[in-house]
């Protein structure tokens, strides 16, 4: 078992768990709430927008450099999908982190997107389904909230008893140094977290995994009630 940056080789046949916390799979939990069926995750864009051409009744949902693009229906917000109408809908997510994580395990056992908003979800999905199989825990980002996703459900593997509060101070610092490198950016680029946050903090929220399926050119998320 061991946590692992986005650019690490992760090994063949092994339970893999993708995690972004701020904001990629905490927005694809909080649309599985609303009703969606399944998210395909694309790699890029640009492949996102390929898949749209051949399924235009699904919705796009991204962003590039935080933002969304021009001709997606919905931005990487949580927020965004705690309000929009999507029972029965299919989805298509691509993000900078979350997203393109999936795309580069191409082996797995099992392959999981997590957030905290599920990540006991997760635990017990992995317990009741692989609890013999070495994962690897896959940090998309670089700021503090992934890896402390990471040592929570590590932890909760080992049958321990983590603190939840700890995570949501990881989760708040994270959030904190990436308003802090949007700030810097001229005002058309900057993105506002300020309405996410909230959502991302929610440890446990959602009582699913969101397992995926491989498919050539994305992969294909669906929720896993545990």
């Amino acid at each position: 078992m061991s946590i692992v940056g986005m650019h690490s080789e992760v090994p063949a046949g092994a339970v893999v768990v993708v995690i972004d916390v701020i904001r990629a799979f905490t927005t694809a939990a909080i649309a599985f709430e609303r009703g969606v069926t399944e998210i395909a995750c694309a790699p890029s864009v640009e492949v996102a927008r390929a898949l749209r051409r051949r399924n235009p009744d699904r919705l796009l949902v991204g962003e590039t450099n935080g933002l969304k693009p021009a001709d997606f229906d919905f931005g990487n917000s949580p927020l965004e999908m705690s309000v929009a109408r999507l029972d029965g809908r299919r989805l298509i997510q691509a993000t900078s982190n979350g997203t393109r994580g999936l795309a580069r395990c191409p082996d797995p056992a099992a392959l999981l997107a997590v957030s905290a908003v599920n990540v006991g979800a997760a635990a017990r999905w992995i317990a009741g389904n692989h609890a013999r199989t070495p994962y690897a825990l896959v940090c998309t980002g670089t700021t503090s909230e992934d890896r402390a996703c990471a040592e929570y459900l590590r932890d909760l593997l080992a049958g321990a008893a983590p603190r939840r509060d700890d995570l949501v101070a990881a989760i708040m610092d994270g959030a904190a140094e990436h308003a802090r490198g949007y700030a810097r950016l001229p005002a058309p680029e900057r993105v506002d977290l300020s309405g996410d946050v909230r959502f991302c903090c929610d440890v446990d929220r959602d009582d699913f995994a969101m397992v995926g399926e491989i498919r050539e050119d994305h992969v294909v998320l669906t929720k896993v009630p545990c």
